[in-house]
C-alpha cells in the first residue's frame, strides 16, 4: 500500500485493515502525537526509534497536499513515521494549534542494553533529560517539543 493512498484515506476517516486473532477486541493501530511541527518531531521519533522511518510522499500524496495548499512537505498537518519491517505500531503526528501545556499522562519507554551510550545518541538528536531524575534503572527525557519519555534497561 503506498503512503499517499493511506495518507489520503486517514484523511477521509478510513482506517487501516487490521488482522487479529479476535474481533471482540480492539487491537492497536497507531499512536497519535499531537505537536506545533509534526515534520520535524517525526523526523526525531524516526531516528530515535530502531526499524522506524517518516513514510515517504509519493505522487498521490503531493497532489493531495497541494490541493490543501501545502507545497512544502515541511508544512504536513499530519506526518507518519512507520515500522521498516512491517511490525509495531506507526506513530502520527499531527499539528494542533496549542501548545503543550503539562506532563504527558501516557508516554513511551524505550529499552536499551547500554543507556549511557543511548542516552548520548538521544540528546545529540535532541532530546533533553529532565533535571529531577529518579533512581534507579529509568532515565526521563523530553523530545523537541517537551514530550516526555523514558529510556529503560531491558
Amino acid at each position: 500500500m503506498s503512503s499517499g493512498g493511506y495518507r489520503a484515506s486517514i484523511s477521509d476517516g478510513a482506517s487501516p485493515p487490521v488482522t487479529r486473532q479476535d474481533d471482540r477486541v480492539a487491537a492497536l493501530a497507531d499512536i497519535v502525537f499531537d505537536c506545533a511541527h509534526p515534520a520535524s518531531l517525526a523526523r526525531f521519533w524516526a531516528a530515535a526509534l530502531d526499524g522506524h522511518e517518516v513514510a515517504p510522499y509519493d505522487d498521490e500524496e503531493l497532489v493531495r497536499l497541494r490541493s490543501l495548499g501545502i507545497d512544502n512537505v515541511e508544512d504536513d498537518p499530519t506526518v507518519l513515521v512507520q515500522p521498516t519491517n512491517g511490525g509495531g505500531p506507526r506513530l502520527w503526528f499531527q499539528l494542533v494549534p496549542e501548545p503543550k501545556r503539562a506532563k504527558n499522562r501516557v508516554h513511551l519507554d524505550l529499552r536499551a542494553d547500554d543507556v549511557s551510550e543511548e542516552l548520548a545518541r538521544l540528546v545529540s538528536l535532541g532530546a533533553v533529560a529532565i533535571d529531577d531524575q529518579p533512581t534507579g534503572d529509568v532515565v526521563i527525557l523530553r523530545d523537541p517539543e517537551g514530550n516526555e519519555f523514558c529510556l529503560v534497561r531491558p
